[in-house]
């Protein structure tokens, strides 16, 4: 008789009990990954009328490559551009929130008595939220379409980057089994470091790569190429010192951004499904009755921390990052739990020993709580803000919206410090971490060469991106205003890169020999003067700019343009051809004084009627572009019988939502907004006007423009930002 391994028997029973639990769950509307859990549970030896698992040492293994596959299935739907597209209301919040929840944790650990990594790793789970549960509520409720939904969506990407830092600062605290800083601040600039070349790596050679073999990537030779690259990144990240996660996410990050990307996340969604069950199941085979019941109050007391913790805490963040009351309390109750990357925060503790027996399950059970509770605390978020606006004074809003027209002026004045980061920034940051990998890789190589062969190889290597922190010129990305202002700056720029440049080239010549000898100081002559007379090349790098810019620049067909500012949405309606707004005009259809909305634009077919006549005639499948709130747009489609409801998804390339603050000397001050002509100047409409704090929707032409107001303007983006400058 043939012998069956014990882990064959052992998968088959776990997903055979997985279906089945996840069948019942979908047919309760509960989240599939409480089912996961569940049926970990059943398949523990915590349960004895149950058939158990035997080998329990390698479904750990399997569940370690399901952390992995999870991992780069989250780079995946990632992408470096997704994080600077979140915005800096997105960012704001999240890291005000991760923080505040990393503090909450650690203090609540050190009053029930747990020792200090176990207080910190509470913080640590407690502080990412659940992007799995959350999407999944917003799918079953029918709330993608509301405007706070970017919000969450925002948070979650930082947050998934958060988290990553996390863990290594985490397995950092493992190794030295203490809080020292010193560490945490090395493992975090090395941990930036690796991040930074791993992305150049990716943008500049897998898109030359991948576009080399496309004539080969079929779906076979697509899925095995991708899933060798995320473990080949795995190793080199455990390597590296780092956790096998953090390779599995970057790879898949990195691999978001070619033009496979979408097609590579297709295909290894179902393997990511598989080990992703594995994983879960895993979790819940950690769950020990005998624990919950003597530590019940903590995880009740850890329940109610994270619910209220989240709230306020995403709440606060979202306020202070320019959020309106009603979109910042929607956020904060939509994320209110814990999932994936907590489980993997406390696995990381277990692997490694340095938490407590305790700390697993009671992390397990909190997740499964909040879970749970998710979609009722998102349906009822809307109640919650309005109790909150009948007992709170009216003067806390009041300050509120004042605060809120404050920072989006301030969003619309870039900045000095930000000019000269978006001018010299990146570029010199890309090109210093260029010049150190060089270096790295010179004295590697110095004991095979000698040091001076070395340092001759990696100077002449490194010549194009020194020159380039040194001289290269600002981005191509500024607008004239800008330049102009930079300008001004030339020789403290000037100035500051090139002190920049000899910092680095003496630490350069340091690595290879003693600056205290008379070769080293002549190396550092030579080597700065190549640099300063370098012109030579200049050519050469800027082909490698070029290159590296065309990868970047790749723009993903899922990519979405930022949504409308204040409580306003900027939709987009087709007209059904039997609806009974054709053949009517836009005066007679009633549609801005029925709804409160704004019509800042009508499509039909090639044409577009910016800032319509009230004389137009609708007609079948126009489009219509709408401007008011959540409830206001949506009762119009309502009206309009579209079937097509997307907010903000279809708007025309030219055509934005942008702000123009009045300073003093403007030609439009003290006249009309008709006799200004701003209309004819923009192709566009003033669709708002904020003026000491107080907004003005839909303002009337008669209207007077006065100093240090703030213009809120649809029209031509060219056109209105000519107009700024």
């Amino acid at each position: 008789m043939m012998h069956l391994p014990e882990l064959i028997q052992d998968l088959g029973f776990i997903l055979m009990t997985a279906a089945v639990v996840t069948l019942i769950f979908k047919k309760l509307n509960q989240p599939v990954v409480l089912g996961y859990l569940i049926a970990g549970f059943l398949v523990s030896s915590h349960v004895p009328y149950f058939p158990n698992v035997k080998d329990v040492a390698s479904i750990k293994i399997w569940a370690e490559i399901g952390i992995i596959v999870l991992l780069f299935g989250l780079g995946l739907e990632f992408s470096f551009k997704k994080l600077a597209q979140t915005g800096r209301s997105a960012s704001i919040t999240a890291v005000f929130e991760v923080l505040f929840m990393l503090v909450a944790g650690f203090v609540f650990g050190q009053i029930m008595g747990w020792n200090q990594i176990d207080s910190l790793y509470l913080g640590g789970i407690l502080s990412i939220s659940s992007t799995t549960i959350i999407i999944r509520a917003f799918d079953e409720l029918g709330l993608k379409g509301q405007k706070f939904v970017s919000l969450v969506f925002g948070v979650l990407v930082v947050e998934d980057i958060v988290a990553i830092l996390l863990l290594v600062a985490l397995s950092t605290v493992a190794v030295t089994r203490e809080l020292s800083g010193q560490e945490l601040i090395i493992s975090g600039f090395r941990l930036g470091f690796f991040l930074i070349l791993w992305f150049i790596i990716g943008i500049y050679v897998l898109p030359t790569l991948i576009k080399k073999l496309k004539p080969f990537l079929n779906n076979e030779f697509t899925l095995i190429m991708s899933l060798g690259l995320c473990l080949g990144m795995v190793s080199v990240a455990t390597y590296a010192g780092f956790s096998p996660a953090l390779g599995a996410f970057v790879m898949g990050s990195i691999l978001a951004e070619t033009h496979e990307g979408p097609r590579i996340e297709k295909l290894i969604h179902p393997i990511k499904d598989l080990f992703a069950a594995v994983f879960f199941v895993s979790v819940g085979m950690m769950i020990d009755p005998a624990i919950l019941a003597q530590y019940g109050w903590q995880i009740l007391l850890i329940t109610m921390i994270t619910i209220f913790g989240k709230v306020i805490s995403t709440t606060m963040g979202a306020l202070l990052s320019g959020v309106s009351f009603r979109h910042s309390v929607q956020a904060g109750m939509s994320l209110a739990q814990i999932g994936e990357f907590s489980f993997i925060i406390a696995t990381l503790g277990l692997t490694l020993k340095v938490t407590s027996d305790f700390l697993y399950p009671i992390a397990v059970s909190v997740s499964a709580i909040t879970t749970f509770a998710t979609p009722y605390l998102i349906k009822n978020a809307d109640r919650l803000q309005g109790v909150l606006r009948e007992k709170l004074p009216e003067r806390f809003f009041v300050r509120i919206e004042k605060y809120q027209s404050a920072f989006l002026a301030e969003q619309t004045e870039s900045g000095i410090v930000k000019i000269l980061w978006r001018a010299y920034g990146w570029k010199t940051l890309i090109n210093g971490v260029i010049v150190l990998a060089i270096i790295s890789t010179g004295v590697f190589l110095s004991p095979r060469f000698g040091n001076y062969m070395a340092f001759g190889l990696a100077g002449l290597t490194s010549f194009p991106f020194f020159w380039a922190m040194c001289f290269s010129k600002p981005s191509k990305f500024l607008t004239h205003s800008e330049l102009a202002r930079l300008h001004r700056l030339d020789i403290g720029v000037f100035i500051g890169r090139n002190i920049l440049g000899f910092f680095v080239a003496l630490y350069a010549v340091s690595s290879f020999m003693s600056l205290n000898s008379l070769n080293g100081i002549l190396a550092l002559i030579v080597l700065t003067l190549l640099v300063f007379f370098g012109g030579l090349t200049q050519g050469l790098y800027q082909k490698i700019e070029t290159k590296f810019m065309n990868n970047l620049v790749y723009e993903s067909p899922t990519r979405k343009p930022k949504l409308a500012p204040w409580d306003a949405s900027l939709a987009t309606f087709t007209i059904n051809a039997n609806s009974k707004y054709v053949g009517l005009t836009l005066l007679e259809s009633k549609i801005k004084e029925k709804h409160n909305v704004t019509i800042a634009l009508v499509e039909r077919g090639e044409s577009k009627h910016l800032a319509p006549d009230r004389g137009l005639i609708l007609m079948p499948f126009d489009k219509l572009y709408l401007i008011g709130t959540d409830e206001q747009v949506q009762a119009v489609g309502i009206e309009l019988e579209t079937s097509s409801f997307k907010n903000g998804e279809n708007l025309a390339e030219s055509y934005k939502l942008r702000s123009l603050k009045v300073a003093e000397g403007s030609p439009f001050i003290n006249k009309s907004i008709r006799e200004s002509t701003i209309r004819e100047k923009t192709s566009g409409l003033i669709v708002g006007i904020e003026r000491n704090g107080e907004r003005i929707i839909s303002p009337d032409s008669s209207m007077e423009i006065r100093v240090n107001d703030i213009l809120w303007i649809v029209g031509d983006y060219d056109k209105i930002n000519r107009l700024r400058s």
